[in-house]
């Protein structure tokens, strides 16, 4: 989809129809798009050169064969945003992840929905003080998930207690490719989340099998032992940074009717948006309390 001009309009009209979605199916009071100022900030990088180091050679690679068409289209969204009054947050220095930890983390009056594709953020799933969960739209949003402790520790075999935390820790000894985290070679996914549970956490694992527990397999000491400086540096590099300087461009109630009725008009009609805007429109409009 493109505007008048030929600019690819495709992920502006998603994202405009998303949030109308939001709006509609969840009603939130208060609502937050939260963005990356560094999408692999030099804090991750110093302790792992290789968190997603692929992405940048990838990133090179294509630039000769396919256009970027979305970056282009990341302006007009925040535009739209804007123009209808929705906060936006960011961190210099921080991914989007580590926004979302910070506003979740410092939140205590009422319960937050985290709406991601990203399943680094089940790490943020809590009941006190108030309630965390994830509406993963991993799959889109027509099957979208709300995972919550008790879905976490269910779906990975991980404590509900502390299922955040400990799906993080999981996921330091799991590894992911797509983030270029290695893990410990030879520990998959079940066999992390049964360590984890065992021992309570990742630093009682690394204790017992540096005190030669038996509870600890030797195989398992040894890779573990193997992978001792990954283990060093990864938990702070998995973990999001839930004291990111977070700056929000206004208050992040959401508007009752466009912030700017003029301007979502000029911006619909430059753009294309057509029913997309309409859509959100009347989702704020059915949205009043």
């Amino acid at each position: 989809m493109t505007a008048p001009d030929g600019t690819p309009v495709n992920a502006v009209r998603g994202f405009t129809d998303t949030l109308a979605r939001i709006v509609t199916d969840r009603r939130p009071s208060r609502l937050v798009a939260c963005l990356d100022a560094d999408w692999r900030p030099k804090f991750r990088t110093d302790l792992l050169p290789s968190y997603k180091a692929h992405r940048v050679a990838d990133a090179v690679a294509n630039e000769e064969e396919v256009p970027d068409t979305l970056t282009p289209q990341v302006p007009i969204i925040l535009e739209v945003l804007e123009a209808f009054g929705f906060a936006t947050a960011e961190a210099a220095g921080y991914e989007a992840d580590d926004v979302i930890g910070a506003l979740t983390a410092r939140e205590k009056d009422d319960p937050v929905e985290v709406i991601t594709g990203d399943r680094d953020l089940f790490q943020l799933v809590r009941t006190e003080p108030t309630p965390a969960s994830v509406i993963y739209v991993g799959k889109g949003w027509a099957k979208a998930e709300v995972l919550g402790p008790a879905e976490i520790a269910e779906r990975y075999g991980v404590p509900v207690d502390g299922a955040g935390a400990a799906y993080a820790e999981m996921a330091v000894l799991r590894g992911d490719p797509s983030d270029g985290l290695p893990g410990v070679a030879g520990i998959g996914e079940k066999t992390a989340a049964k360590l984890i549970t065992q021992f309570g956490s990742l630093d009682g694992l690394i204790a017992a099998a540096a005190e030669g527990s038996k509870d600890v397999p030797p195989k398992t000491r040894a890779k573990l032992a193997e992978a001792e400086e990954y283990l060093r540096v990864a938990p702070t590099v998995v973990r999001v940074a839930a004291d990111a300087p977070v700056s929000v461009s206004g208050s992040d109630a959401v508007p009752a009717s466009p912030a700017d009725p003029d301007r979502v008009l000029e911006l619909a009609q430059r753009w294309n948006l057509g029913s997309s805007a309409t859509r959100l429109v009347k989702a704020l409009t059915a949205n009043v309390r």
